[in-house]
């Protein structure tokens, strides 16, 4: 049966737009958001859905979320012991946790955390801080339709606020869980990090859903997760960013890093797609400053016919920046991995050094990966690479195993393990990476 890919109508997309914006003109807003909100609503009407003409989409197809009718997601209280499986030991006691997009201060614990850094929702920040302290932050990424429609509904926000010279040496987990029902859903997170001159702090932000088994296993329940992550980095200042998207089966996720840089500060991202039936996560990194470092770690694992997009742009814009990307995906059935990775290095970023690899395994003759690693380079003195490879596992390292006693399946989990292991290894939460090890085996024995 041939498949026909349906693109919306300038129609279709005014109305499903208008729709999901006037749902949320509908929820009550704090006064000091009402003006962002408002510049939202109308940049949006300038806006329009992606298809796959579009360069930035053409191998992305979202016609089955523009199809789906998704009502703004309800209030619903969770039990403490739905929650006890996604709770991390290290972060047991600075844990901020949404549920349906809403803020759960019972289900919350930061009492862990140490003088000088704030962690909460929007609405106990704007208490704690000076509008004026916060709002040269909030709302000022903006361009595509889904951050745009995700300011649209702005009304809470997930708050990380770390002073000067604090090193907060406690994880912080942002956990972000979806209730699944037979409506289907939206929900928009925001996020907003400052780690102001010289503060230290390690993130973990995670997005999963509440199932009774497995949420990996399709339902036909499906919802949307539309988030927007501003991080902001200031001079000398460090962050170890792991991201984790276990979307149910059933869920798409569309979402947006934003990440500002300043002069000497450090930033490593963990990201990390297991979940969603479509997921699509937009990485941009400014560096604003000299001798500033970018490091980017992914791995995408996916079957049945998940789709995951992973874009990516780095944007080295002064002397002495440092960036390494390394993004890997694993690719059984009939899933299709997307990977674009910009480097842009204008004539003003000299001494600059870039390094850019993706690493693809295809498990499946069915399963795809579209890649596409990009250098922009017009500076003079810079050391710069990229590259890609697309590959099944190697039949003499599978041979060598089974040499040694191994069975073809055991065999082919080691190898699996050990180029999964790669990525996983730098998370620096030892119960992360090993629930996520076993994700990988869980997930790996589908392989005939």
């Amino acid at each position: 049966m041939t498949s026909v890919i349906l693109e919306p109508t300038k129609t279709n997309n005014d109305e499903y737009l208008q729709n999901l914006v006037e749902q949320n003109k509908a929820k009550v807003s704090a006064e000091f958001l009402n003006d962002l909100r408002q510049t939202a609503v109308t940049e949006i009407q300038n806006l329009k859905l992606p298809h796959r003409r579009d360069e930035e989409w053409q191998f992305t197809d979202i016609s089955e979320l523009l199809q789906t009718n998704f009502q703004v997601a309800q209030n619903v209280e969770l039990s403490t012991e739905a929650l006890n499986p996604f709770i991390l030991p290290e972060a047991s006691a600075s844990r901020l946790v949404f549920v349906n997009g809403y803020y759960a201060a019972n289900l919350s614990d930061v009492s862990g955390l140490p003088d000088g850094v704030f962690v909460s929702n929007l609405s106990e920040f704007a208490a704690y801080a000076q509008k004026q302290e916060f709002v040269k932050y909030l709302g000022q990424q903006k361009g595509d339709v889904f951050t745009t429609l995700n300011t649209t509904g702005l009304t809470d926000a997930a708050m990380v606020w770390v002073n000067p010279d604090v090193v907060v040496e406690t994880p912080i987990h942002l956990l972000f869980l979806t209730i699944i029902s037979k409506t289907a859903a939206i929900s928009q997170p925001r996020i907003l990090i400052v780690a102001q001159r010289n503060s230290k702090l390690n993130l973990v932000e995670y997005y999963g859903a509440v199932a009774k088994n497995c949420s990996d296993v399709p339902r036909n329940l499906p919802y949307l997760t539309n988030v927007v992550s501003e991080i902001y980095i200031e001079e000398n200042a460090e962050i170890n960013h792991t991201r984790i998207q276990r979307e149910s089966g059933d869920g798409f996720q569309i979402a947006r890093s934003a990440i500002v840089q300043s002069r000497d500060s450090r930033y490593t991202c963990n990201d990390i797609n297991f979940g969603g039936k479509l997921s699509r996560h937009q990485l941009d990194i400014y560096q604003n400053g000299e001798q500033t470092e970018t490091n980017l770690y992914g791995l995408t694992l996916i079957g049945r016919e998940q789709t995951s997009d992973t874009h990516s742009a780095i944007y080295l814009n002064h002397p002495y920046g440092t960036t390494n990307q390394l993004h890997k995906c694993i690719v059984d059935n009939a899933a299709h991995a997307v990977f674009n990775g910009k480097v842009f290095v204008p004539k003003p970023a000299q001494l600059t050094n870039a390094a850019q690899l993706n690493r693809n395994l295809l498990l499946s003759p069915k399963a795809r990966i579209n890649t596409k690693p990009e250098l922009q380079i017009t500076a003079d003195n810079v050391k710069c690479s990229h590259g890609a490879t697309v590959s099944q596992l190697e039949a003499d390292e599978l041979f060598y195993l089974r040499s040694r006693g191994l069975t073809e399946e055991n065999a082919k989990h080691l190898l699996l393990d050990a180029f999964a292991a790669e990525i996983l290894d730098k998370i620096p939460l030892k119960s992360l990476r090993q629930r996520l090890s076993q994700c990988v085996a869980c997930r790996t024995l589908e392989i005939e």
